[in-house]
């Protein structure tokens, strides 16, 4: 048994960690909420169609990251990669075109065949957020005012910054395809072999390479901004007009952007150094053409998704557990009536802990061990004067207090 292991690029989640990404996902659910949106839960594997069509047949996503597999039905199963295609799937499944617009918040476990690394693990979690229905870019400002919001609860507002470009309409990116290939295909002889296979598919993409030789002649490559039409650019002037006056600091990016045609307008990232090398915690935007792309009806489309695992790295120190009320009965009677009171006590909302077993000072020891911020001993005396001793762990201070209204005395350790 000792050689077991967790499979490569999957861990546990234990107490400490589990804390921690409970007060992320919490955070981002509250948060979202207060902005409106209600909570969805799609399935954690879908029809392969489902992500090959909205990610790109030639992503790397789809050729070399996703968990494919044929059920015992024959039928291509993924597990998901990311949330926003299962999202696009239930709006299509359930008609609920007819309920625009739409503010729905999501979590869960997605999965990716990559290379582990510090907060980047093949089964991961995210939180995320989907406004369906709305094309004025009103929504990619709330959603981004949601995103700051979220990063700024977590106490993480002074070690991120938001990145933003715009993707422009089909008319300004279509003009920005002609030209950037223009440009490439002129250094055709220097590009990567993933890169020549986009250049004919996918050329927005090539933007993005990891190939140091890549990243060198994209470096000189015309911007998007260059080819943005009176409409896109003023779509981008409202966008960075009304984050300022909502004091949401940004930086354009003119390199950030998003290859496939059903992405247009804006696109961001929350990114950090604060994990070593800079990251990206949290990114989003436009996709006014994914939800007709897979069969379904034309609808506008915004939203974001967010690392639980990098964001409970960056809150680490900034979350602690609850602290309990310990329980330290003395003797068989005291026991019985612990039981109960403990029960009671539970029931009006306090933590408290009822140990199992020993002598005083072995309880005091578990007491202290679990952090407790306060201990009720019950013993023979107690249990005759019908009284409780209530200790504060922290000031050493303790006091007797009647059973019957012992909620009243504890209520400073609620």
């Amino acid at each position: 048994m000792s050689s077991l292991k967790p499979v490569r690029g999957t861990h546990d989640v234990l107490p400490d960690e589990s804390l921690r990404f409970r007060h992320v996902e919490e955070t981002a659910y509250r948060l979202a909420r207060c902005y409106g949106y209600g909570e969805i839960s799609t399935p954690t594997f879908e029809f392969t169609d489902v992500f090959s069509r909205t990610l790109g047949e030639t992503s790397d996503i789809v050729t070399k990251e996703m968990y494919t597999f044929a059920d015992r039905g024959g039928d291509s199963i993924t597990l998901r990669p990311e949330g926003t295609a299962g999202v696009a799937r239930a709006l299509i499944s359930n008609g609920l075109a007819q309920d625009l617009p739409l503010k729905l918040f999501y979590r869960g476990s997605m999965y990716r065949y990559e290379r582990p690394q510090k907060g980047r693990l093949r089964e991961f979690h995210q939180v995320g957020i989907e406004l369906l229905g709305v094309a004025e870019p009103l929504a990619d400002i709330e959603i981004i005012s949601l995103a700051s919001d979220f990063l700024t609860e977590l106490g993480l507002g002074d070690v991120v910054t938001l990145e933003l470009n715009s993707l422009g309409d089909s008319e300004s990116r279509d003009a920005y395809r002609t030209v950037l290939v223009d440009y490439l295909s002129a250094h055709r002889d220097k590009l990567s072999e993933d890169s020549l296979k986009r250049l004919e598919r996918n050329p927005l993409r090539i933007l993005d390479s990891k190939d140091q030789g890549d990243r060198e002649i994209v470096a000189g490559a015309p911007l998007m901004s260059e080819s943005l039409n009176e409409v896109s650019a003023t779509y981008f002037a409202t966008l960075t007009s009304a984050l300022g006056d909502l004091g949401i600091a940004y930086t354009v990016n003119p390199k950030l952007v998003r290859g496939l045609d059903y992405y247009c307008h804006t696109a961001f990232e929350f990114t950090t150094d604060a994990l070593g090398a800079q990251g990206t915690v949290l990114a989003g935007g436009r996709y006014d053409g994914l939800i007709s792309q897979m069969g379904g009806p034309q609808v506008a489309g915004t939203g974001w998704a967010a690392g639980v695992e990098r964001l409970s790295l960056l809150v680490a120190d900034s979350v602690s557990a609850p602290r309990p009320i310990a329980m330290i009965p003395i003797g068989a009677e005291a026991e019985s009536e612990a039981l109960k009171l403990a029960h009671r006590l539970r029931g009006g909302g306090f933590m408290i802990d009822l140990g199992y077993g020993g002598n005083l000072g072995k309880r005091m020891k578990r007491a202290n061990k679990i952090n407790a911020r306060a201990a009720i001993i019950l013993g023979d005396d107690e249990l005759a004067r019908a009284v409780g001793t209530v200790r504060d762990m922290d000031s050493g201070d303790q006091a007797e207090a009647p059973l019957a209204s012992l909620e009243d005395h504890l209520a400073r350790y609620r």
